[in-house]
C-alpha cells in the first residue's frame, strides 16, 4: 500500500526542532514497516492525482478550515476527488476539513479550546476497531465539527466533543492526536500558556496519566490494512 501524507500546517521552528514536524508525527500512525511520501498542501500544490497513492493522511494544523487561505479549497476539491478511490485518515484540522468537504460544518466553538488528556466514548463499534471500551487521547483544539457529513457515523463522542470520531465507510477522521507525544502536549502547552489560559496547568497535569494513542494507532492500523 502506498501511502501519502497531506501535512497541513507547521510548528515553530523551536518545537519542531525538539519534536518533529506534522508529517513526521504522523509516519508514528503507520502500520508497521510501512512508510509514506510527505506532500506540504500550504504550499497550494496538491498531488499530481488523488490516485497516485492508495491511502491519504491528513495532519493538524493551526489553521481552520473556514480561513481564507490559497490552498483551503484546492485541498477541499483534492479530497472529494480521493474519496472512494484511495482510503482518507483525518486528523484535527484533517478531520474538520474532511467533514467541510464532504457536506458538513466546522465553527470556532464558543466552549473554547480542548487541551490536555481527554476522554472519549466509542459511540458506534467499527470493524477496524479492537473493542468498545472508552479511549483517552491527547487533545487541542478549538474548532469542531457541529455538523457531521451525509451518512457519516459518529465513532467516538464526549460532551465537550461531540463528534470526536467520523466513519464514512472509506475514510475514518478524529478530532484528538494520538500522534502526539505526552512530552510534545507539555511543550505546545507551556509555549501557548498566555493563549490557552488558567485551564493550562490542569491541562499539563492530566497528560501525566496514561493514554490510549498506540490504541488507536491500531485501529487506523486496521483501517488502511482493512
Amino acid at each position: 500500500m502506498k501511502i501519502g501524507i497531506l501535512q497541513c500546517g507547521e510548528l515553530p521552528d523551536e518545537l519542531a526542532a525538539a519534536h518533529g514536524r506534522y508529517g513526521a508525527m504522523m509516519r508514528r500512525l503507520l502500520p508497521p514497516g510501512r512508510d509514506a511520501t510527505l506532500h506540504d498542501v500550504t504550499t497550494g500544490v496538491m498531488p499530481a492525482s488523488p490516485t497516485d497513492c492508495d491511502a491519504w493522511m491528513l495532519t493538524g494544523s493551526a489553521a481552520g478550515v473556514y480561513d481564507e487561505l490559497p490552498w483551503i479549497a484546492p485541498l477541499r476539491e483534492f479530497l472529494r476527488a480521493a474519496r472512494g478511490p484511495t482510503k482518507l485518515v483525518g486528523i484535527c484540522f484533517g478531520h474538520q476539513i474532511m467533514a467541510e468537504a464532504f457536506g458538513g460544518h466546522v465553527v470556532k466553538s464558543p466552549k473554547g479550546w480542548g487541551i490536555g488528556l481527554h476522554r472519549y466514548e466509542v459511540r458506534m463499534a467499527a470493524p477496524w476497531m479492537v473493542d468498545a471500551a472508552p479511549i483517552h487521547i491527547p487533545a487541542s483544539h478549538q474548532d469542531q465539527v457541529v455538523e457531521a457529513p451525509p451518512g457519516a457515523r459518529v465513532t467516538i463522542a464526549s460532551d465537550f466533543t461531540p463528534f470526536a470520531g467520523l466513519d464514512y465507510g472509506d475514510a475514518i477522521s478524529f478530532q484528538c492526536h494520538p500522534e502526539f507525544t505526552p512530552e510534545f502536549c507539555v511543550d505546545l502547552l507551556q509555549s501557548r500558556r498566555a493563549l490557552y489560559g488558567a485551564g493550562t496547568d490542569a491541562a499539563v497535569a492530566s497528560l501525566a496519566a496514561p493514554n490510549d494513542s498506540a490504541r488507536m494507532a491500531h485501529w487506523i492500523a486496521r483501517f488502511l490494512e482493512g
